[in-house]
């Protein structure tokens, strides 16, 4: 969702809170989040970086938890995952080496699988914000080139799409967090070339040098 409301969701009606108030107390988790990770967030923290009190903070969020997860639903409010749609295989990996170039969300993204086994609320609110309809555009991508013969026949676009995961959680992971877009897509494409992936532009060369 992408309104404050989205955010906020579940909370019982009544006098409207004040927008700002929320809008800080989000991004300031969210920034103490990226910079010292889950362990080293307290709501005291977040209200000191908001300009709020903690009663300000718990009238929005139970606990520390319930925070971090609104945090996280707050940052990625405008992922766009319903609308996805790439013409080819090149734009598609394009597309993602423009979102991991960045490095604020490369961190944040480490944070978050970083505390997997103690905040597991926190990958899924990151995969909820992503959602499944983002996983089907990638999917739906993989098949058209296989169709085209980009790909091999044998090719699950399935178990292609989660090595891609992986690859991303990897990349992110190894390497230094100023690898610009030309690095990025070097690292898709060596595992694409590795399952045999051979797009138009360059079968059509080969066929005119025959």
């Amino acid at each position: 969702m992408k309104s404050d409301d989205g955010a906020l969701r579940g909370r019982p009606p009544g006098r409207p809170r004040s927008a700002e108030a929320d809008e800080a107390i989000l991004a300031a988790a969210t920034e103490l989040l990226i910079e010292r990770g889950v362990g080293q967030v307290s709501v005291e923290q977040v209200a000191r970086r908001a300009g709020v009190t903690r009663a300000t903070v718990y009238r929005r969020f139970p606990n520390l938890t319930a925070l971090l997860v609104g945090a996280v639903e707050w940052e990625y409010r405008d992922a766009d995952t319903g609308g996805l749609e790439w013409p080819d295989v090149d734009a598609m990996v394009a597309h993602w080496a423009a979102l991991l170039a960045h490095p604020r969300d490369r961190k944040l993204m480490r944070r978050l699988y970083a505390a997997a086994d103690d905040y597991p609320e926190l990958l899924r609110a990151y995969a909820d914000a992503h959602g499944r309809r983002g996983v089907e555009a990638v999917r739906a991508t993989l098949d058209r080139a296989r169709e085209a013969g980009e790909l091999p026949p044998h090719v699950d676009s399935a178990v292609l799409q989660q090595m891609f995961a992986g690859a991303a959680l990897l990349y992110v992971s190894v390497h230094p967090d100023d690898s610009g877009e030309d690095a990025i897509k070097g690292h898709f494409t060596d595992i694409l070339r590795q399952v045999g992936y051979r797009p138009a532009a360059s079968r059509e060369g080969a066929h005119d040098d025959e």
